[in-house]
Protein backbone atom coordinates (compact mmCIF):
# COMPACT_ATOMS: atom_id res chain seq x y z
CA UNK A 1 0.00 0.00 0.00
CA UNK A 2 1.46 3.36 -1.07
CA UNK A 3 1.17 6.57 0.88
CA UNK A 4 0.71 9.79 -1.04
CA UNK A 5 -0.53 13.31 -0.56
CA UNK A 6 -3.86 14.35 -2.04
CA UNK A 7 -2.13 17.04 -4.10
CA UNK A 8 -0.80 14.26 -6.34
CA UNK A 9 -4.24 12.68 -6.82
CA UNK A 10 -6.42 15.78 -7.20
CA UNK A 11 -6.40 18.76 -9.51
CA UNK A 12 -8.64 21.76 -8.73
CA UNK A 13 -10.77 22.84 -11.68
CA UNK A 14 -13.16 25.73 -12.09
CA UNK A 15 -15.33 25.68 -15.18
CA UNK A 16 -18.27 28.10 -15.07
CA UNK A 17 -21.10 29.32 -17.30
CA UNK A 18 -22.72 25.86 -17.62
CA UNK A 19 -26.18 27.13 -16.77
CA UNK A 20 -28.08 24.36 -18.57
CA UNK A 21 -26.80 21.65 -16.19
CA UNK A 22 -28.67 20.44 -13.10
CA UNK A 23 -27.74 21.95 -9.73
CA UNK A 24 -26.02 19.52 -7.36
CA UNK A 25 -25.50 19.68 -3.61
CA UNK A 26 -23.19 17.93 -1.16
CA UNK A 27 -24.77 16.18 1.82
CA UNK A 28 -22.95 14.83 4.84
CA UNK A 29 -25.04 11.65 4.73
CA UNK A 30 -25.46 11.21 0.98
CA UNK A 31 -22.49 12.75 -0.81
CA UNK A 32 -23.10 14.56 -4.10
CA UNK A 33 -26.71 14.39 -5.29
CA UNK A 34 -29.10 16.53 -7.37
CA UNK A 35 -30.30 19.37 -5.18
CA UNK A 36 -33.95 18.96 -6.19
CA UNK A 37 -33.91 15.26 -5.20
CA UNK A 38 -34.23 16.26 -1.54
CA UNK A 39 -37.05 18.17 0.12
CA UNK A 40 -34.94 19.23 3.12
CA UNK A 41 -32.56 21.60 1.32
CA UNK A 42 -33.85 25.11 1.96
CA UNK A 43 -30.89 27.00 0.49
CA UNK A 44 -32.34 28.96 -2.39
CA UNK A 45 -30.53 28.66 -5.73
CA UNK A 46 -30.00 32.13 -7.25
CA UNK A 47 -31.53 33.02 -10.59
CA UNK A 48 -28.07 33.69 -11.99
CA UNK A 49 -25.93 30.52 -11.85
CA UNK A 50 -23.28 31.61 -14.34
CA UNK A 51 -20.63 31.46 -11.58
CA UNK A 52 -21.63 27.95 -10.54
CA UNK A 53 -18.91 25.38 -11.24
CA UNK A 54 -19.24 22.38 -13.52
CA UNK A 55 -18.93 18.95 -11.89
CA UNK A 56 -18.24 15.93 -14.07
CA UNK A 57 -18.90 12.33 -13.15
CA UNK A 58 -15.93 11.25 -11.01
CA UNK A 59 -15.02 14.74 -9.77
CA UNK A 60 -14.47 15.33 -6.06
CA UNK A 61 -16.68 18.05 -4.56
CA UNK A 62 -15.88 19.62 -1.19
CA UNK A 63 -18.10 21.97 0.75
CA UNK A 64 -15.27 24.01 2.20
CA UNK A 65 -17.36 25.29 5.12
CA UNK A 66 -18.69 21.86 6.09
CA UNK A 67 -15.84 19.52 5.20
CA UNK A 68 -15.20 19.06 8.92
CA UNK A 69 -18.72 17.57 9.13
CA UNK A 70 -18.14 15.19 6.22
CA UNK A 71 -19.75 17.17 3.39
CA UNK A 72 -17.47 15.83 0.66
CA UNK A 73 -17.97 13.25 -2.05
CA UNK A 74 -17.08 11.96 -5.49
CA UNK A 75 -19.91 12.77 -7.88
CA UNK A 76 -21.87 10.23 -9.86
CA UNK A 77 -23.67 13.12 -11.61
CA UNK A 78 -22.88 15.74 -14.22
CA UNK A 79 -24.04 19.14 -13.02
CA UNK A 80 -23.06 22.40 -11.34
CA UNK A 81 -22.37 23.40 -7.73
CA UNK A 82 -22.02 26.60 -5.73
CA UNK A 83 -18.92 28.73 -6.43
CA UNK A 84 -18.15 28.34 -2.70
CA UNK A 85 -17.37 24.65 -3.21
CA UNK A 86 -14.06 23.12 -4.23
CA UNK A 87 -14.20 20.91 -7.35
CA UNK A 88 -11.28 18.64 -8.26
CA UNK A 89 -10.67 16.10 -10.99
CA UNK A 90 -9.37 12.75 -9.73
CA UNK A 91 -6.27 10.92 -10.94
CA UNK A 92 -7.07 7.83 -13.09
CA UNK A 93 -4.96 5.70 -10.72
CA UNK A 94 -7.82 5.97 -8.25
CA UNK A 95 -11.11 4.04 -8.35
CA UNK A 96 -13.78 6.71 -7.93
CA UNK A 97 -16.00 4.57 -5.69
CA UNK A 98 -13.10 3.66 -3.41
CA UNK A 99 -12.03 7.29 -3.24
CA UNK A 100 -15.56 8.34 -2.33
CA UNK A 101 -15.61 5.96 0.65
CA UNK A 102 -12.04 6.81 1.68
CA UNK A 103 -12.51 10.58 1.69
CA UNK A 104 -15.78 10.32 3.63
CA UNK A 105 -14.40 7.95 6.28
CA UNK A 106 -14.26 9.08 9.92
CA UNK A 107 -10.43 9.38 10.05
CA UNK A 108 -10.44 11.61 6.98
CA UNK A 109 -13.28 13.79 8.26
CA UNK A 110 -11.34 14.25 11.50
CA UNK A 111 -8.33 15.28 9.41
CA UNK A 112 -10.41 17.95 7.62
CA UNK A 113 -11.51 19.28 10.99
CA UNK A 114 -7.96 19.58 12.25
CA UNK A 115 -6.90 21.44 9.09
CA UNK A 116 -9.91 23.76 8.74
CA UNK A 117 -9.35 27.39 9.67
CA UNK A 118 -11.65 29.85 11.40
CA UNK A 119 -12.53 31.39 14.76
CA UNK A 120 -15.41 28.99 15.53
CA UNK A 121 -16.84 25.83 13.90
CA UNK A 122 -19.58 27.75 12.06
CA UNK A 123 -16.81 29.73 10.34
CA UNK A 124 -14.31 26.94 9.69
CA UNK A 125 -13.17 26.54 6.09
CA UNK A 126 -10.98 23.91 4.48
CA UNK A 127 -8.76 25.45 1.80
CA UNK A 128 -7.11 23.64 -1.09
CA UNK A 129 -3.57 24.01 0.24
CA UNK A 130 -4.57 22.37 3.52
CA UNK A 131 -6.54 19.59 1.82
CA UNK A 132 -3.67 18.97 -0.59
CA UNK A 133 -1.28 18.18 2.29
CA UNK A 134 -3.40 15.31 3.62
CA UNK A 135 -1.76 11.90 3.34
CA UNK A 136 -3.77 8.88 2.17
CA UNK A 137 -3.02 5.18 1.79
CA UNK A 138 -3.53 4.05 -1.77
CA UNK A 139 -3.62 0.28 -2.40
CA UNK A 140 -3.42 -1.22 -5.90
CA UNK A 141 -6.26 -0.45 -8.29
CA UNK A 142 -7.49 -4.05 -8.06
CA UNK A 143 -7.59 -3.83 -4.26
CA UNK A 144 -9.38 -0.48 -4.43
CA UNK A 145 -12.06 -2.08 -6.59
CA UNK A 146 -12.46 -5.02 -4.22
CA UNK A 147 -12.86 -2.65 -1.29
CA UNK A 148 -15.31 -0.48 -3.26
CA UNK A 149 -17.41 -3.50 -4.27
CA UNK A 150 -17.54 -4.69 -0.67
CA UNK A 151 -18.45 -1.29 0.74
CA UNK A 152 -21.04 -0.58 -1.94
CA UNK A 153 -22.87 -3.77 -0.99
CA UNK A 154 -22.53 -3.47 2.79
CA UNK A 155 -23.27 0.24 2.99
CA UNK A 156 -26.34 -0.26 0.81
CA UNK A 157 -27.64 -2.82 3.31
CA UNK A 158 -27.15 -0.42 6.19
CA UNK A 159 -28.70 2.47 4.24
CA UNK A 160 -31.79 0.36 3.56
CA UNK A 161 -32.17 -0.30 7.28
CA UNK A 162 -31.75 3.41 7.99
CA UNK A 163 -34.37 4.35 5.40
CA UNK A 164 -36.74 1.73 6.81
CA UNK A 165 -36.48 3.17 10.31
CA UNK A 166 -36.79 6.75 9.03
CA UNK A 167 -39.87 5.77 7.05
CA UNK A 168 -41.42 4.18 10.14
CA UNK A 169 -40.73 7.35 12.09
CA UNK A 170 -42.37 9.50 9.42
CA UNK A 171 -45.42 7.23 9.33
CA UNK A 172 -45.85 7.46 13.10
CA UNK A 173 -45.58 11.24 13.09
CA UNK A 174 -47.90 11.62 10.10
CA UNK A 175 -50.47 9.33 11.71
CA UNK A 176 -50.38 11.38 14.90
CA UNK A 177 -50.75 14.63 12.94
CA UNK A 178 -53.79 13.12 11.23
CA UNK A 179 -55.38 12.15 14.54
CA UNK A 180 -54.52 15.58 15.96
CA UNK A 181 -56.07 17.41 13.02
CA UNK A 182 -59.21 15.25 13.09
CA UNK A 183 -59.68 15.94 16.82
CA UNK A 184 -59.64 19.71 16.20
CA UNK A 185 -61.94 19.53 13.17
CA UNK A 186 -64.36 17.33 15.10
CA UNK A 187 -65.55 20.35 17.08
CA UNK A 188 -68.60 22.12 15.71
CA UNK A 189 -68.00 24.95 13.26
CA UNK A 190 -70.06 27.26 15.44
CA UNK A 191 -67.50 26.89 18.24
CA UNK A 192 -64.67 28.47 16.23
CA UNK A 193 -63.73 31.96 17.43
CA UNK A 194 -60.97 34.45 16.52
CA UNK A 195 -58.38 34.96 19.26
CA UNK A 196 -59.38 38.61 19.63
CA UNK A 197 -62.66 37.39 21.19
CA UNK A 198 -60.65 35.57 23.89
CA UNK A 199 -57.73 37.93 24.52
CA UNK A 200 -56.97 39.69 27.76
CA UNK A 201 -53.45 40.73 26.70
CA UNK A 202 -50.99 40.29 23.83
CA UNK A 203 -47.52 41.67 23.15
CA UNK A 204 -44.56 41.07 20.86
CA UNK A 205 -40.91 40.94 21.85
CA UNK A 206 -38.52 43.89 21.43
CA UNK A 207 -37.31 44.48 17.87
CA UNK A 208 -34.08 45.67 16.34
CA UNK A 209 -31.47 47.32 18.50
CA UNK A 210 -33.64 46.98 21.61
CA UNK A 211 -32.47 43.37 21.93
CA UNK A 212 -29.44 42.00 20.10
CA UNK A 213 -26.88 39.31 20.81
CA UNK A 214 -24.75 42.02 22.43
CA UNK A 215 -27.30 42.22 25.23
CA UNK A 216 -27.02 38.52 26.09
CA UNK A 217 -25.32 37.38 29.26
CA UNK A 218 -24.40 34.08 30.87
CA UNK A 219 -27.22 34.33 33.41
CA UNK A 220 -30.10 36.53 34.44
CA UNK A 221 -33.56 36.78 32.89
CA UNK A 222 -34.46 34.16 30.31
CA UNK A 223 -35.09 35.22 26.70
CA UNK A 224 -37.73 33.04 25.03
CA UNK A 225 -36.85 32.75 21.34
CA UNK A 226 -38.46 31.14 18.30
CA UNK A 227 -36.39 27.99 18.78
CA UNK A 228 -38.03 27.49 22.17
CA UNK A 229 -41.52 27.38 20.67
CA UNK A 230 -42.39 23.84 19.69
CA UNK A 231 -45.72 22.51 18.51
CA UNK A 232 -47.70 22.47 21.78
CA UNK A 233 -44.48 22.02 23.74
CA UNK A 234 -41.77 24.29 25.11
CA UNK A 235 -38.26 23.42 23.90
CA UNK A 236 -35.87 24.22 26.71
CA UNK A 237 -32.61 23.85 24.78
CA UNK A 238 -30.42 26.73 23.61
CA UNK A 239 -31.14 28.98 26.59
CA UNK A 240 -30.35 32.69 26.29
CA UNK A 241 -30.32 35.35 29.01
CA UNK A 242 -30.10 39.07 29.57
CA UNK A 243 -29.02 40.78 32.76
CA UNK A 244 -31.63 41.41 35.44
CA UNK A 245 -30.87 45.13 35.11
CA UNK A 246 -31.72 45.16 31.39
CA UNK A 247 -34.77 43.00 32.04
CA UNK A 248 -36.23 45.90 34.03
CA UNK A 249 -36.03 48.07 30.89
CA UNK A 250 -37.87 45.41 28.86
CA UNK A 251 -40.33 44.32 31.51
CA UNK A 252 -43.36 45.09 29.32
CA UNK A 253 -42.34 42.01 27.30
CA UNK A 254 -42.31 39.76 30.37
CA UNK A 255 -43.57 36.18 30.08
CA UNK A 256 -44.82 34.33 33.13
CA UNK A 257 -45.22 30.62 33.77
CA UNK A 258 -48.50 29.55 32.19
CA UNK A 259 -48.52 32.26 29.50
CA UNK A 260 -49.22 31.24 25.92
CA UNK A 261 -46.47 31.93 23.35
CA UNK A 262 -47.19 32.04 19.60
CA UNK A 263 -44.52 31.99 16.89
CA UNK A 264 -44.92 34.92 14.52
CA UNK A 265 -42.26 33.58 12.14
CA UNK A 266 -42.03 30.17 10.52
CA UNK A 267 -40.51 28.06 7.77
CA UNK A 268 -40.97 24.60 6.28
CA UNK A 269 -39.51 22.93 9.36
CA UNK A 270 -41.19 25.14 11.96
CA UNK A 271 -44.84 25.95 11.29
CA UNK A 272 -45.94 29.55 11.55
CA UNK A 273 -48.38 30.15 14.41
CA UNK A 274 -47.26 27.16 16.46
CA UNK A 275 -47.71 27.73 20.14
CA UNK A 276 -46.68 26.48 23.58
CA UNK A 277 -47.14 27.29 27.24
CA UNK A 278 -44.29 28.82 29.25
CA UNK A 279 -43.14 26.34 31.92
CA UNK A 280 -41.93 27.31 35.37
CA UNK A 281 -38.53 28.88 34.70
CA UNK A 282 -35.93 30.04 37.16
CA UNK A 283 -36.19 33.80 37.50
CA UNK A 284 -37.74 36.30 35.12
CA UNK A 285 -38.33 35.85 31.38
CA UNK A 286 -39.19 37.95 28.32
CA UNK A 287 -40.15 37.10 24.75
CA UNK A 288 -37.97 37.99 21.79
CA UNK A 289 -39.12 39.58 18.53
CA UNK A 290 -41.65 37.52 16.54
CA UNK A 291 -42.65 35.68 19.72
CA UNK A 292 -46.10 36.79 20.88
CA UNK A 293 -46.90 36.55 24.58
CA UNK A 294 -50.61 35.92 24.81
CA UNK A 295 -53.03 35.80 27.73
CA UNK A 296 -56.52 34.47 27.12
CA UNK A 297 -59.65 34.46 29.23
CA UNK A 298 -59.03 31.19 31.04
CA UNK A 299 -62.61 31.08 32.25
CA UNK A 300 -63.37 30.13 28.64
CA UNK A 301 -60.20 28.54 27.29
CA UNK A 302 -57.18 26.71 28.74
CA UNK A 303 -53.78 27.87 27.54
CA UNK A 304 -52.66 24.23 27.20
CA UNK A 305 -55.61 23.53 24.93
CA UNK A 306 -55.01 26.72 22.93
CA UNK A 307 -51.42 25.62 22.29
CA UNK A 308 -52.63 22.28 20.88
CA UNK A 309 -55.31 23.98 18.78
CA UNK A 310 -52.99 26.66 17.37
CA UNK A 311 -50.29 24.09 16.53
CA UNK A 312 -52.72 21.67 14.87
CA UNK A 313 -52.53 21.00 11.11
CA UNK A 314 -55.86 22.67 10.20
CA UNK A 315 -55.06 25.86 12.13
CA UNK A 316 -51.48 25.87 10.75
CA UNK A 317 -52.99 25.83 7.26
CA UNK A 318 -55.23 28.75 8.18
CA UNK A 319 -52.30 30.75 9.57
CA UNK A 320 -50.21 30.08 6.45
CA UNK A 321 -52.97 31.66 4.37
CA UNK A 322 -52.90 34.73 6.63
CA UNK A 323 -49.12 35.04 6.56
CA UNK A 324 -46.95 37.70 5.06
CA UNK A 325 -43.35 37.43 3.84
CA UNK A 326 -41.56 36.39 0.67
CA UNK A 327 -38.94 34.01 2.02
CA UNK A 328 -40.11 33.22 5.55
CA UNK A 329 -43.75 33.23 6.54
CA UNK A 330 -44.56 35.95 9.07
CA UNK A 331 -47.58 37.34 10.88
CA UNK A 332 -48.00 40.40 13.07
CA UNK A 333 -50.11 40.98 16.17
CA UNK A 334 -53.09 42.07 14.11
CA UNK A 335 -53.05 38.83 12.12
CA UNK A 336 -52.53 36.80 15.28
CA UNK A 337 -55.72 38.28 16.71
CA UNK A 338 -57.59 37.04 13.64
CA UNK A 339 -56.58 33.37 13.98
CA UNK A 340 -59.64 31.24 14.68
CA UNK A 341 -59.69 28.11 16.82
CA UNK A 342 -62.53 25.97 18.16
CA UNK A 343 -63.58 26.75 21.73
CA UNK A 344 -65.48 23.78 23.16
CA UNK A 345 -66.33 23.39 26.86
CA UNK A 346 -63.49 23.42 29.37
CA UNK A 347 -64.16 19.73 30.07
CA UNK A 348 -63.79 18.89 26.37
CA UNK A 349 -60.61 20.95 26.20
CA UNK A 350 -59.12 19.08 29.14
CA UNK A 351 -59.99 15.70 27.62
CA UNK A 352 -58.34 16.64 24.32
CA UNK A 353 -55.15 17.85 26.06
CA UNK A 354 -54.95 14.64 28.10
CA UNK A 355 -55.63 12.39 25.11
CA UNK A 356 -53.19 14.05 22.68
CA UNK A 357 -50.47 14.40 25.34
CA UNK A 358 -50.66 10.68 26.16
CA UNK A 359 -50.61 9.66 22.51
CA UNK A 360 -47.65 11.89 21.71
CA UNK A 361 -45.75 10.61 24.74
CA UNK A 362 -46.18 7.03 23.51
CA UNK A 363 -44.97 8.00 20.03
CA UNK A 364 -42.02 9.95 21.46
CA UNK A 365 -40.90 6.83 23.32
CA UNK A 366 -40.94 4.75 20.13
CA UNK A 367 -39.20 7.51 18.15
CA UNK A 368 -36.49 7.68 20.85
CA UNK A 369 -35.84 3.96 20.37
CA UNK A 370 -35.63 4.50 16.61
CA UNK A 371 -33.17 7.37 17.15
CA UNK A 372 -30.86 5.12 19.19
CA UNK A 373 -31.03 2.45 16.51
CA UNK A 374 -30.22 5.00 13.80
CA UNK A 375 -27.21 6.18 15.82
CA UNK A 376 -26.00 2.57 16.09
CA UNK A 377 -26.43 2.01 12.36
CA UNK A 378 -24.58 5.24 11.56
CA UNK A 379 -21.71 4.25 13.85
CA UNK A 380 -21.60 0.77 12.30
CA UNK A 381 -21.52 2.26 8.82
CA UNK A 382 -18.61 4.56 9.68
CA UNK A 383 -16.69 1.82 11.49
CA UNK A 384 -17.11 -0.54 8.54
CA UNK A 385 -15.87 2.04 6.03
CA UNK A 386 -12.92 3.06 8.20
CA UNK A 387 -11.88 -0.56 8.76
CA UNK A 388 -12.08 -1.37 5.05
CA UNK A 389 -10.18 1.65 3.71
CA UNK A 390 -7.45 1.42 6.36
CA UNK A 391 -6.82 -2.28 5.71
CA UNK A 392 -7.99 -3.41 9.16
CA UNK A 393 -10.70 -5.52 7.51
CA UNK A 394 -9.97 -8.17 4.89
CA UNK A 395 -12.80 -7.57 2.43
CA UNK A 396 -12.10 -10.80 0.55
CA UNK A 397 -13.35 -12.85 3.52
CA UNK A 398 -15.83 -10.38 5.08
CA UNK A 399 -19.36 -10.51 3.72
CA UNK A 400 -22.72 -9.56 5.17
CA UNK A 401 -21.25 -7.75 8.16
CA UNK A 402 -23.87 -5.03 7.91
CA UNK A 403 -26.54 -7.66 8.51
CA UNK A 404 -25.05 -9.03 11.75
CA UNK A 405 -27.09 -7.59 14.60
CA UNK A 406 -29.57 -5.99 12.19
CA UNK A 407 -32.24 -3.85 13.76
CA UNK A 408 -35.55 -5.70 13.60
Amino acid sequence: MNQTRLRYLLRPREVTNRTSLQVLSVYRDHGVIPKDSRSDNFNKTPDDVTRYQEVRVGDLVVNKMKAWQGSVGVSAYHGIVSPDYLVCSVDPRVDHRYFHHLLRSAPMVAEYGSRSKGIRPAQWRLYWDDLADVWVDLPSLDEQRRIANFLDAEVTRIDKLVEFRQRQRRVLKDKFKSVWGAAILDFEASSWLPLRRLLTAITDGPFGSALTSDHYSDEGARVIRLGNIGEARFRDADAAYISEEYFQDLRRHEALAGDLIIAGLGDENHPLGRACVVPALTGHAIVKADCFRVRLDQRRIMHEYAAWALSSPPVSTQVAELSRGATRARINLSVARAISIPVPTLAQQARLVTSLSAERLAIDEVVAVFAKQLDILTERRQALIAAAVTGQLDVTTARGLAQSGDVA
